[in-house]
């Protein structure tokens, strides 16, 4: 099983984030890694997908360049794709505060003053440490198929192009659930947002009653 590991970042890594690629541990056959350097997040991720599909591999792990994560990260997402899934993400929070998971249950787009905004309600009630289904994520730490990336490239064009309110993550979300794609999170897996500090879940979760249902801008 051949995996492209997909880095889109600046000219410039925080060393935390250094420091868990190197100690990542890699599964499967021997992976190609792709640094997609570029200010335009949804240009480099368009590339990406392209350089999959060309380069024939088979999966590929998603890393934002600010995050921290354990060494068994990409081994723990594959074992879930190799479940027949063809996509899955950990758990991670934004970097500032309040902090929040960037796990979705339902996307909305919602009439503002200043126009219509994308919104989502604060999923803040996921079960912890289990499978399940999500409407949309960031892709921070994620992992999909290729064959994922085909579909979505051939129905749409390039799969990362924002859509509406939504940057380039939703709008790949959006896209795969209406090719009727199931999303997947294991909050089992998880990984520290690199900011002022590294935030993470564990932090959140003191805060959120089970019932929260709040909304915010993507």
């Amino acid at each position: 099983m051949k995996t492209m590991i997909a880095i889109p970042c600046m000219d410039t890594m925080p060393s935390r984030f250094v420091a868990s690629l190197m100690a990542l541990k890699v599964v499967g056959d021997p992976c190609m890694k792709y640094f997609g350097m570029n200010s335009l997040i949804y240009d480099t991720r368009n590339k990406i997908a392209q350089a999959a599909i060309a380069e024939d591999v088979d999966r590929v792990l998603w890393l934002d360049s600010d995050m921290e994560f354990e060494q068994d990260l990409m081994e723990r997402l594959s074992a879930r794709i190799d479940e027949g899934r063809e996509f899955v993400t950990g758990l991670y929070v934004t970097r500032k505060e309040p902090i929040r998971p960037t796990i979705f249950r339902e996307l909305r787009i919602v009439e503002a003053e200043e126009g219509k905004k994308a919104v989502a309600p604060v999923y803040a009630d996921y079960p912890r440490d289990s499978v399940f289904e999500i409407d949309a994520c960031g892709f921070g730490i994620a992992m999909t198929t290729v064959r994922l990336l085909k579909d979505v490239t051939e129905a749409y064009g390039l799969p990362f192009t924002p859509v509406s309110a939504f940057g380039e993550d939703m709008a790949f979300c959006i896209r795969a659930k209406e090719l009727g794609y199931p999303l997947w999170c294991d909050s089992s897996i998880r990984a520290g947002h690199i900011g002022t500090k590294v935030y993470r879940a564990e932090e959140a979760e003191k805060y959120y009653a089970p019932a929260a249902e709040e909304f915010r801008a993507y």
